[in-house]
């Protein structure tokens, strides 16, 4: 009877559907707005959060061959966040005294190097200015110029300074990466596998397999670089930073980690870190030419480590990300959330890729690609 009232209508049971997709389409779209919203609200307090998600997406592998050997999940957790903590303090305590010391002295003694390195590449760049029709900068210029840029960073690390000093939420974000962010890492840590199990629960139930697909490889993707590509960034900022000391670069230990804390922004890192490093280089060694060659060779060693053996060992390329797409993410995330969308940009981004090729596959596979009547 209700199918006949249908037909007699001129209603039908796509009639009814459309509505419910519809309707289905909304509740996502609103939901998702409503997410996006608490986390721009949120934003100023989810720091120690995020990083202890973070550092518990890194250290579930760990946890689960724990767990092989015998080990409980509990006591598997345990053991691998006294560690986590314990070498993380052990490495800040060896790294940041003398690392704040260089940097502090790198500020202060930035303006003589800048002028030493620019009178050494001077004389290659005055036929270049001569052509463009330019005026050759003078030591007067170059020393007025370092000067300004000084007091810049000397008025940005106060402004930072006075911020943390006087804005309650970094002291909050401090403490709460200090106090809780091993907390919440040890409780996602211990309960990841019941997370996971509830997520999984509540998915739809006819797009649940489809949902279950791409979550796998978003993860794959995730995983493959994003573990990948801190480890690349980690060995590459530890050979720089004991290279550059090795051969006797000043601020050595400063100019190897920051190299290698940026390598993962592609391209933009590399060329960044060579600068920093062959700049002081021109700055303190010449006419002792052997002292750049040395530092040069330190970075040179480094790129073609990562290009022929970290990368390809530890990232791989099965991820399907592409460098203009990373760097706008983190771009997008940067600006959006600060500190916090640039710790989960690259994440959004690999997800994003992952169902933009889905999208992409189904739209082959439709009638609207292959051109096929419908009806």
């Amino acid at each position: 009877m209700a199918a006949a009232a249908a037909v007699t209508n001129g209603s039908g049971p796509r009639d009814v559907i459309e509505p419910a997709i519809g309707g289905r389409w909304r509740f996502w779209l609103a939901a998702a707005a409503v997410f996006l919203l608490v986390l721009w609200l949120l934003n100023d307090i989810l720091l120690p959060f995020v990083v202890g998600m973070v550092v518990a997406y890194f250290l579930d592998p760990v946890v689960v061959r724990l767990q092989r050997l015998g080990l409980s999940r509990t006591m598997a957790t345990t053991a691998v966040t006294v560690v986590a903590v314990l070498l993380s303090v052990g490495i800040a305590m060896a790294i940041l005294p003398p690392l704040f010391g260089q940097l502090q002295a790198l500020i202060v003694k930035a303006p003589e190097y800048v002028v030493k390195a620019a009178l050494r590449i001077q004389p290659l760049l005055e036929p270049l200015l001569a052509r463009l029709g330019l005026q050759p900068l003078s030591v007067q210029d170059l020393q007025s110029q370092a000067a300004q840029w000084a007091g810049k960073a000397f008025a940005i690390a106060g402004g930072v300074a006075g911020g943390v000093a006087q804005g309650g939420v970094a002291i909050i974000n401090l403490l709460g990466l200090l106090f809780i962010t091993p907390v919440v890492t040890f409780y996602l840590l211990r309960d990841w596998e019941k997370i996971l199990a509830a997520v999984d629960s509540g998915l739809p139930l006819d797009h649940a397999d489809t949902i279950r697909k791409l979550a796998r490889e978003s993860d794959s993707a995730i995983a493959g670089y994003v573990r990948g590509q801190a480890l690349v960034c980690l060995c590459l900022g530890s050979i720089y930073a004991i290279g550059l000391s090795l051969v006797g670069l000043q601020f050595g230990l400063v100019i190897g980690l920051v190299a290698g804390a940026i390598s993962f922004i592609p391209f933009v890192g590399t060329f960044v870190g060579a600068v920093m490093a062959i700049g002081m280089a021109l700055a303190q060694f010449p006419p002792e030419w052997m002292g750049v060659v040395k530092v040069a060779a330190v970075f040179l060693f480094g790129q073609v480590l990562e290009g022929n053996v970290l990368s390809p060992k530890l990232v791989g390329d099965r991820v399907g990300l592409h460098p203009v797409w990373i760097m706008f993410a983190l771009l997008a995330g940067g600006s959006l959330f600060g500190f916090v969308g640039i710790l989960v940009a690259v994440p959004t981004a690999a997800i994003f890729g992952v169902i933009v090729r889905h999208l992409l596959r189904r739209y082959r596979e439709s009638a609207i690609y292959r051109g096929e009547q419908s009806g």
